[in-house]
């Protein structure tokens, strides 16, 4: 069975550069790492143990090119300390012309699995998003390689950017994000072994991000359920709860 993982954590790096924000023909680089109790991806538990995820981003008039690891620290999956995915990204970004409340999003990702013994596979994606309370979004992916499937994640969310503030750049917010999935017959059953299209997993966050100018760390905690009982069957963990810690610096 196919498994593979992304996450779309390198936009944290510029979550407290207001540079990075506004100048738009800068150059903007950023590096992150981020501490998990477990690797949850789309309700999937890849890895039920502690994680290290290092990712490194570079970012010029919308274009953004990633790279982000998963680093296995107890041998649940692979040996102690060992790389068990890389994946590599290339995003573009932008508001719809003539407006600033509808936005969209266009990009591309490699997945690598080394050390595992799994098939390297590839996506594309689009989404759309709204300047509108709740900062609702939708995202399409497709794997066009491995699985031949699509995954569609509908996702809100809300941030309060200062709860307390120490000075104009030290202060911490509170950021709180809710997701639903739904997959197609095809990659359920490359996944799962289930031919059926099906609502997967519903996944609810929420962090504290403390920034310090263009430092950030951010504790956080996360809970998933996946919601199709045919999928259920499949997974041995289908519930999962997880807190971690992250840190990011942007340039």
């Amino acid at each position: 069975m196919l498994r593979n993982k992304g996450l779309w954590c390198v936009t944290a790096v510029l979550l407290c550069s207001a540079s990075a924000a506004t100048a738009e023909d800068e150059v903007s680089l950023g590096v992150a790492a981020d501490l998990f109790s477990k690797y949850i991806w789309r309700g999937q538990n890849v890895v039920d143990d502690w994680v290290l995820q290092p990712g490194a981003s570079v970012g010029y008039k919308g274009f953004t090119g990633s790279i982000w690891g998963n680093v296995d620290l107890t041998g649940e999956l692979v040996d102690d300390w060992e790389l068990s995915e890389v994946d590599y990204a290339v995003d573009y970004s932008n508001s719809f012309p003539g407006q600033e409340t509808f936005g969209y999003s266009l990009g591309a990702v490699y997945y690598d699995f080394p050390n595992t013994g799994w098939n390297a596979t590839s996506e594309v994606y689009a989404g759309l998003t709204a300047d509108a309370p709740f900062s609702p979004a939708v995202k399409w992916f497709y794997d066009f390689d491995e699985a031949d499937g699509s995954y569609i994640q509908f996702s809100v969310g809300h941030t309060i950017e200062k709860i307390v503030s120490w000075t104009e750049r030290e202060y911490c917010g509170l950021t709180l994000g809710a997701s639903l999935g739904y997959a197609t017959d095809n990659y359920n059953e490359s996944y799962f072994g289930v031919d059926d299209g099906a609502i997967n997993d519903l996944t609810v966050t929420a962090g504290v991000p403390f920034c310090f100018g263009s430092l950030t760390i951010k504790p956080s905690v996360g809970y998933s359920v996946m919601i199709d009982d045919d999928i259920r069957e499949t997974t041995d963990k289908s519930d999962n709860f997880w807190g971690g810690v992250g840190a990011s610096y942007s340039f």
